[in-house]
């Protein structure tokens, strides 16, 4: 009780580590607080739009709750394996990606991963801009999203313990506000006439099923930044499963929701905050509140991991291993200006431009995943060099070409079954639109970068952590 005291009370105590390890006596927390923090954070208006977004580009509503929850348990099972890793490694996320690609090669996701961080800060601080707008009677739509901004760069510099905070909180919030306005929902449409609107179709199934894959599977490069600080002792099943049915579960909800909303038709497809708060009537204002809370949590895991994956890229050029707390705060600082600027520039046609960017990243991070997972489990099982992570000149060296080639060809060998505005594949066209481009890329990424690196990877005899020396069997 007395250590648990101190946890809550060091809650907003500014968070010092960066991109080094968390050492074994600065480990705390259960696996139960992966659970709150995933369920907070998908219990929010974003996941509604996703689980829309099935029913707007196709899908009859029923096809596309089944989909999503498809979607939902695959993506959730790749996203969990990612978080297992946290409390064995004490590291951030990306950084792990150097026993697979080299300590620069690395680089190519994690430019990549930045991009994503910034896309999904900005639509999400576009959505909380209108409700805190809508919440304070302001009409100009900087200002709310400058006043979200503000508050996700204070929880981000604050760090972890401030966002599991956030995430116990949204998951309270998010769970009384939906509630609500399921309630709502049901009171005001018949949503018996809502099914079988549309005839089955195997495209808008398996559109369903990409979008909650999709979904989950953006969380990979970030999730065992969460984990990290758990002790080191704790079962992986215990961080797999709670990470797991937190994210899979919220999820699900917010997105069945989404599509039913969608299917029930109205002005949420132009308006999405708007319709929430008609939908909300007298408790309006409450839901604007909800909203904000729910897109604060899940902004703020943009904007931590965010900076942490730009400083795990400038340090594989210049050698750091820590930042400073200033350089910390400056990073931060920084990233969330940068997705205040883009989402004022881009709050338009906000549902299209959504869509291509979760099926796009969809391409970029499965064969990353395949990677990152086949290496960690089955090649290296689980022992990594944790000092040769920050060398370009150790066990990993600057550059892996086996990695580096697979994840590309994962990324190529999608082109023919891709389906998206900007351009479907024959293969894809052959199958009357469906896009399977990311099952096939896990898949053969997988069967590739396996046989190659077991061949060819240099696996410690077993985990080697800072302060530690063992022959490097190079």
């Amino acid at each position: 009780m007395p250590q648990e005291a101190a946890a809550s009370a060091s809650a907003v105590a500014i968070e010092t580590r960066t991109i080094d390890m968390v050492p074994a006596h600065e480990r705390h927390g259960r696996p139960s607080s992966q659970f709150t923090l995933w369920f907070g954070a998908n219990m929010q208006i974003t996941a509604v739009v996703d689980g829309a977004l099935a029913v707007v580009f196709g899908a009859e509503a029923l096809t596309a709750v089944a989909g999503l929850l498809i979607g939902n348990i695959l993506g959730g099972v790749v996203m969990a394996l990612h978080a297992a890793q946290g409390p064995r490694l004490g590291l951030p996320q990306m950084i792990s990606s150097r026993v697979q690609f080299g300590v620069k090669g690395a680089a190519l996701p994690l430019v990549l991963v930045i991009l994503m961080y910034v896309g999904f800060a900005a639509t999400g601080t576009v959505l909380s801009g209108q409700a805190i707008n809508l919440l304070l009677g302001f009409s100009a739509p900087a200002v709310g999203i400058a006043l979200f901004g503000a508050l996700t760069a204070l929880v981000a510099i604050v760090g972890y313990r401030l966002i599991h905070l956030m995430g116990r909180i949204s998951t309270l919030f998010g769970i009384l506000g939906f509630s609500y306005l399921a309630w709502q929902l049901l009171h005001q449409y018949d949503l018996a006439q809502l099914i079988g609107q549309r005839p089955f179709s195997w495209t808008s199934f398996l559109t369903a099923v990409a979008l909650a894959a999709g979904w989950q599977l953006t969380y990979a490069p970030y999730v065992a930044d969460y984990s990290r600080y758990l002790p080191r002792a704790t079962p992986a099943a215990a961080t797999f499963w709670a990470t797991w049915s937190g994210s899979v579960i919220s999820s699900q909800l917010a997105m069945s929701f989404g599509a039913l909303v969608a299917a029930a038709g109205g002005d949420f497809v132009r308006n999405q905050v708007g319709f929430l708060g008609e939908l909300a009537g007298p408790l309006a204002l409450l839901i604007y509140l909800v909203i904000v809370t729910g897109k604060l949590t899940v902004n703020c895991l943009n904007a931590y991991s965010g900076f942490m994956t730009v400083l795990t890229t400038v340090s594989a050029y210049d050698g750091r291993r820590s930042f400073s707390p200033a350089a910390r705060v400056a990073y931060i600082v920084g990233f969330v200006l940068v997705t205040v600027l883009v989402a004022l520039l881009a709050s338009d046609h906000f549902l299209a431009t959504f869509k291509n960017f979760v099926l796009l990243l969809l391409m970029v991070f499965v064969p990353w995943s395949a990677v990152n997972l086949v290496d960690y489990y089955l090649v290296s099982r689980e022992k990594v060099d944790i000092p040769a992570l920050y060398d370009s000149r150790g066990r990993y060296g600057a550059y892996n070409g086996v990695a580096l080639s697979s994840y590309v060809l994962g990324i190529v060998v999608q082109i023919p079954f891709i389906n998206q505005a900007m351009y479907e594949g024959a293969l894809a066209k052959a199958m009357d639109g469906a896009d399977v481009s990311w099952l096939v890329s896990l898949v053969i990424t997988s069967l590739v970068y396996y046989p190659l690196a077991r061949k060819t990877m240099r696996v410690p005899p077993r985990m080697i952590y800072p302060h530690e020396s063992v022959d490097a069997g190079r």
